[in-house]
């Protein structure tokens, strides 16, 4: 027979028909592993359960405890209830009321204690109050591995020389008083006299407590029906069975309890770290992560360092942006461009068949001197610059790292210390063999159910970045058909806009308008892939949740990262490069003409593109986690009548009243930053002040995550970390990616290696009779000449300027050999003089940086001295506290059987000692 009969399953809805649902036969019921849920007690099929017991609101706002004033709350349930549904509609809802009910009495069965109380506001609306025992709480505790006090720190820590001006910098220590550092070891019940509890009530802090019922809550069972059971508290929420399941604040933000015991960290952490004064001041960071968990803690502290070191960059960039804005006016290429009697001189080709007509090279001399404040030589700098802050970034954050995992008791947080997920188990259904410890286990699919389950998540993301790079395409072919309407038109509708004529031109108009298309096409792909994604991570099954997290982060980030940094790369690489000549142009799809540059170059329209999705996404990212929470949560005491009532509102309520935790929590304020550093990184030659608009959003970043998280959303489940997860080598990855696109950048979308080909290379002498060379003359040299008859017909303007009816040539940029030449518009010298200088440019600069890098990451150890000494010493500790209770438990159990053999061998002595006697007596 089967072994799969009695099988644990999350339901699939919340009114499904039960007649309708597959049942699997067999004979072997299959339950939760004893070291994952110790408390498990089956309910019978069939079995009455008790209601919980109903009580009424005492009347204190500020309780954080049942109604006995004893018994902490760890976890409320919120639901409506069912007996008081519209009478018609009741019938519908009786199934939900029989899984709750089932639900609750599996929670007492497992050793937790309830308490229901109605509402305040709304008489439909209780919320059931859960509270774990001691026992169960000690129970619990060793089944995660939760490490715990056994003795103070006797380690001392140095100080920093600059204590006395970095802690005006620092939250009050009168407010948030310094921790005191213990070592710690995993929990174990049978050793409890060991560990450092001075109350017991205060020895597990309430994001343990919370932390722990929510394993519970998410792993006990609401429904059982012949052989299947239906766990969960996941899909209890899912299927409207419950409205809200959260752990509690402690107090309100804003104003202090009334309860003298109560530590008020909310209004501390509102206080000193999420308020807008105290922008200046450095985090909270142990008292974030004693509030809201490691995982929550590690998301602040790696964003604080990130935008620390910013500071770093952005001063950098900053002085390469005033450097090349101070030498606007005084560089050669763009005094020429600008000087009538050369730039004004120089009539310049046709951009685009038919429509286009011939235009003076000093036309674009407002965007040359544009051009200039980017592409300069500072420039070069900065991008050398990124290339190793970035190495530096990485390699301090993994020591700032190293100490967190050591302080927060994360650095030995293995695997095996993380339980599978409620959904995983739900589907293990067939039995392997364990390859380490060659024990049964139950998996929910085989080898080749694993890897169909792969193959189809890799070819959903496939198809899903192919779509993509049809969206790009589609924008090219709007910039190629616009780039002509543009060029006819819109000198003509602007003549009365004197001003903005030098401003507005074609290129620049196409470039804008085509960013902006592109931010809305990125905006709505990522909406709908979101939802995608976390199908196909749904569907493969994760076994644990970090799993989970790190399989839907890689498929996320390369979506985004294509979605993001296609137009990028595109303008940077692709654009401008392959366009022939006027006589013999490119064409796409047979039909539209490959687009140009910008006469300044592509360089510009990248910033320009850079400015406006960085810019955008900022702007809408504020919108959505500012202005969303705080109208949810205003519609929602409107409509609740909560803002109107004068009853006083419990503790409880008023979490309610807030907004929810999304599922997936951290990962998109993660996605977000990640994407800015590859910004900020990857194409940070174009753009020398993005790391100063990063620095300037992350400083209002980490105080609108703190604002939000602390005032607008209910308290979140405190959950374990021991790092960035996935985030670390996807930087990693970004950081090694950037040092080619940067090169690339400068190499292929700058004009500084032709300008320096020229300089050393082919530029005249500068008439002083010393010899030193000279950039006059590089703008003419850098522009090929072409005979207008050599025009086809599909390409030869229908217009001709009345400036130029005596024109015989006009010029372009390339490097051709003129009309007239034996090779005539083929490449010159010069063309392979430049090709060769970028390649040589580009394999020199990454060898140079990455030997840097590779240096850098070796010097720099991952791990503190010091950090590597307190975690030797814990060790120590802990294997002699282990080797302590070993000898107590073996003295426990010998000792019966000790005394029993003395006792028998005194006798035995006692017996010798008269038969000596008697012989004596007898001789």
């Amino acid at each position: 027979m089967s072994d799969d009969e009695n099988v644990l399953e999350m339901d699939s809805g919340p009114d499904s028909d039960p007649e309708a649902e597959t049942e699997l036969e067999g004979t072997e019921e299959l339950v939760y592993a004893q070291e994952f849920l110790p408390t498990y007690q089956v309910i019978e099929e069939g079995e009455a359960v008790a209601p919980v017991v109903k009580v009424e609101f005492n009347g204190l706002t500020d309780s954080l405890f049942f109604n006995d004033g004893k018994r902490r709350i760890d976890f409320v349930l919120v639901y409506e209830d069912e007996d008081k549904k519209d009478f018609e509609k009741r019938h519908t809802f009786q199934r939900r009321k029989r899984r709750r009910e089932y639900f609750e009495a599996s929670l007492v069965k497992m050793g937790m204690e309830l308490e229901a109380a109605a509402s305040v506001v709304d008489e439909k609306v209780l919320f059931v109050k859960v509270h774990m025992p001691w026992d169960v709480l000690c129970t619990y505790a060793e089944v995660l591995h939760i490490k715990l006090p056994i003795q103070p720190n006797d380690l001392t820590s140095k100080s920093s020389p600059f204590n006395w001006f970095t802690k005006h910098f620092y939250p009050s220590q009168d407010l948030i008083k310094e921790e005191v550092d213990y070592f710690t070891a995993p929990f174990a019940k049978d050793r409890l006299e060991y560990f450092y509890i001075k109350d017991q009530d205060q020895f597990f802090t309430p994001a343990m407590r919370s932390r722990m019922a929510y394993y519970i809550l998410s792993r006990a069972p609401y429904e059982v029906r012949r052989h299947v059971k239906k766990f969960g508290i996941s899909k209890l929420l899912d299927g409207g069975v419950y409205k809200a399941a959260y752990p509690l604040h402690d107090c309100r933000f804003n104003v202090k309890s009334m309860d003298e015991d109560c530590p008020n960290e909310r209004y501390l952490l509102y206080k000193e770290w999420a308020h807008p004064k105290s922008f200046y001041k450095m985090q909270p960071l142990d008292l974030i992560r004693n509030y809201y968990g490691e995982k929550i803690g590690i998301y602040f502290a790696w964003l604080g360092f990130y935008t620390g070191m910013l500071a770093f960059a952005a001063v950098v960039g900053l002085g390469c942006f005033i450097y090349g804005y101070k030498t606007q006016d005084t560089s050669t290429w763009s005094k020429e461009v600008c000087d009538p009697r050369i730039g004004g001189s120089i009539v310049m080709c046709p951009q685009c068949d038919r429509e286009c007509t011939y235009w003076r090279l000093n036309s674009t001399c407002e965007s040359s001197k544009k051009l200039c404040i980017f592409d300069n030589f500072g420039t070069l700098v900065f991008a050398v610059f990124m290339s190793i802050w970035v190495t530096l970034f990485l390699e301090f954050w993994k020591r700032y790292q190293a100490e967190l995992e050591y302080e927060w008791d994360t650095v030995e947080f293995l695997e095996q210390e993380e339980q599978p997920r409620p959904e995983y188990e739900a589907k293990c259904v067939h039995e392997r063999i364990n390859p380490i410890t060659k024990a049964k286990e139950m998996v929910p699919f085989t080898s080749c159910g694993k890897c169909i389950r792969l193959s189809f998540g890799i070819g959903t993301v496939l198809f899903w970045i192919l779509l993509i790079v049809a969206s790009v395409v589609g924008v090219i072919v709007y910039r190629l058909a616009v780039f002509f309407a543009f060029s006819a038109k819109l000198r003509q509708d602007l003549k009365e806009l004197e001003p903005f004529r030098e401003y507005v031109t074609p290129q620049m108009a196409t470039s804008v308008t085509a960013s902006i298309i592109s931010f809305v096409i990125i905006m709505f792909l990522n909406y709908v892939y979101e939802r995608v994604a976390i199908w196909i991570t749904d569907f493969e099954l994760p076994r644990t949740k970090t799993e989970y997290e790190n399989s839907l982060t890689l498929k996320m980030f390369l979506f985004q990262f294509v979605n993001y940094y296609s137009s990028c790369f595109y303008i940077a690489f692709f654009k401008g490069k392959v366009v022939g000549f006027p006589g013999q142009p490119v064409y796409w799809l047979g039909k539209y003409r490959n687009e140009e540059c910008d006469p300044g170059g592509c360089l510009i329209e990248l910033t320009t593109q850079l400015t406006v999705i960085m810019g955008g996404k900022a702007i809408w990212n504020n919108i959505q986690e500012v202005l969303l929470p705080w109208m949810k949560n205003m519609i929602f005491r409107y409509c609740s009548s909560s803002g109107r009532s004068e009853k006083p509102i419990p503790r409880w309520e008023q979490d309610y009243q807030l907004q929810p935790v999304g599922k997936l929590g951290l990962f998109y304020e993660y996605l977000e930053m990640v994407i800015q550093f590859g910004f900020v990184t990857l194409f940070v030659a174009s753009f020398p002040l993005a790391p100063l608009l990063a620095l300037i959003n992350n400083l209002f970043e980490i105080r609108v995550d703190a604002w939000k998280t602390t005032t607008q959303f209910r308290r979140v489940v405190p959950e374990k970390a021991q790092d960035i997860g996935a985030w670390q080598p996807i930087l990693q990855g970004v950081a090694i990616l950037a040092v080619v696109t940067n090169a690339m950048i400068i190499a292929f979308t700058s004009d500084m290696i032709p300008r320096l080909v020229y300089y050393w290379s082919f530029s005249v002498s500068d008439g002083e009779g010393n010899g030193m060379h000279t950039m006059a003359g590089y703008i003419n040299n850098t522009l090929s000449i072409f005979d207008i008859e050599d025009f086809s017909e599909k390409s030869r303007p229908l217009n001709m300027p009345y400036w130029f009816h005596n024109g015989t040539t006009c010029r372009y940029r390339d490097f051709r050999h003129p009309p007239g030449h034996p090779k005539q518009y083929e490449f010159s010298v010069y063309y392979w003089h430049v090709i060769a200088a970028k390649l040589a440019f580009i394999i020199v600069v990454e060898h140079i940086v990455y030997l840097t890098k590779f240096v850098l990451a070796y010097v720099i150890p991952d791990v503190p001295v010091t950090v590597k000494e307190q975690i030797k010493r814990e060790k120590y500790l802990t294997q002699v506290i282990l080797h302590e209770a070993s000898l107590h438990l073996v003295t426990k159990h010998m000792k019966p059987v000790a005394d029993k053999i003395l006792k028998h061998a005194a006798g035995q002595d006692e017996t010798e000692t008269d038969l000596d006697l008697d012989l004596d007596l007898h001789l």
